[in-house]
């Protein structure tokens, strides 16, 4: 009886090595970053205080040399999500994006000194409408906003080659001209990109109002399109050249997918092993019993050989809001890590695009 207590004693001991949870008080004047590491101590606090140390001590770690991919699904620059972009960006904690289009073209609104409003979700939808308001949720613009941005894409796409180029040619090029003309282009995401050197990417370009003036542009006879088969390269040469690669999924959707796809896109598609991979966390208000790719968990990641199988404890879901998760995760990498040098991946693209050239060719005898 005593052998048995002693190895049922030892069993709890393991499963109870976990920090003990103490009701701690808030203090006056507590940072972010405490308030993350003293409250956020179980259910999706926990799940948030594990993405925030695994960002800050893991994936910048300067030692981990981890190329960093953000997706962002979801009307966030419409919310002023932008703000925290810009600051992972400066900091060189985010190396590319991957967004919708939405998001994008209403990044521009910011740079363009075109105002959007808090406002209330119950408002009747009809008189909106009437008054020449548009509605997201509890944000509140005049439709002259999309007319005028529109105008702005339009004038921007006549200085751009007259051929098919990749979303981060196309969006590259917007950031240029809003650095140009744009009254306020420190609050673009687009504009600092462009400043930067950071590839920005869209999944579905032709799922938003840029790629709908892109579209108008070729009904007045241009030749210019938007190329989404030179982003699936652009975006698999980088994590083909990475050291490390880590993501922060904002959302879910065609962005997550597009990220994650560039490992299958090795290993499947051109025979290079790269193994997964290696960091990733996702802010998401999806299910995966819903068997949709939102809400799917990095273990379903993991066979598809999008997730290296030895990394999931490095893989953090926060069931959340990303309005709320992503100031939170954004003030504690910048008060917890060093900002590390940008890594400017737009001016590398015809390199690393050269790097994974060759490593298809060189194992191209090998492959079915």
């Amino acid at each position: 009886m005593t052998h048995h207590h002693n190895s049922s004693e030892k069993h709890s001991n393991a499963l109870l090595s976990g920090a003990q949870i103490l009701p701690r008080r808030v203090r006056p004047n507590m940072t972010v970053a405490e308030l993350i590491d003293e409250q956020f101590q179980a259910y999706n606090g926990a799940r948030l205080n594990e993405a925030a140390r695994v960002y800050a001590e893991r994936m910048l770690d300067p030692e981990q040399d981890v190329t960093i991919g953000l997706t962002m699904a979801g009307a966030l620059t419409p919310a002023g999500l932008g703000g925290c972009v810009l600051t992972l960006m400066e900091y060189g904690f985010v190396d590319f994006i991957i967004s919708t289009g939405a998001n994008l073209y209403h990044d521009m609104h910011h740079a363009l000194a075109m105002s959007l409003h808090r406002g209330d979700f119950r408002l009747d939808d009809v008189k909106l409408q009437e008054e020449g308001v548009i509605r997201i949720y509890d944000i509140l613009f005049e439709d002259q906003v999309l007319l005028d941005t529109d105008s702005f894409v339009r004038e921007s796409l006549r200085s751009l080659p007259n051929r098919p180029i990749s979303t981060s040619e196309l969006h590259h090029h917007l950031g240029q001209q809003l650095l140009k003309a744009g009254v306020k282009p420190e609050y673009s995401v687009l504009a600092q990109a462009a400043a930067w050197n950071v590839p920005i990417y869209t999944s579905s370009p032709g799922d938003s109002s840029i790629g709908m003036n892109v579209a108008r542009n070729a009904l007045d006879g241009s030749q210019l399109t938007l190329d989404p088969l030179a982003d699936v390269n652009e975006t698999t040469a980088i994590v083909h050249h990475a050291t490390r690669n880590g993501v922060i999924i904002l959302g879910g959707g065609s962005p997550k997918n597009f990220y994650l796809q560039t490992q299958p896109q090795l290993w499947e598609v051109l025979g290079i092993q790269k193994g997964g991979h290696d960091y990733f966390i996702q802010v998401t208000a999806d299910a995966p019993h819903w068997g949709g790719l939102s809400g799917a968990t990095p273990s379903e990641a993991v066979s598809w050989g999008k997730i290296k199988p030895g990394q999931l404890n490095d893989a953090v879901v926060v069931y959340g809001d990303s309005t709320i998760a992503l100031p939170l995760l954004t003030s504690y990498a910048v008060s917890k890590a060093q900002p590390r040098p940008r890594r400017e991946l737009f001016a590398r693209r015809q390199e690393l695009l050269s790097e994974l050239k060759e490593a298809y060719e060189s194992g191209k005898e090998a492959r079915p």
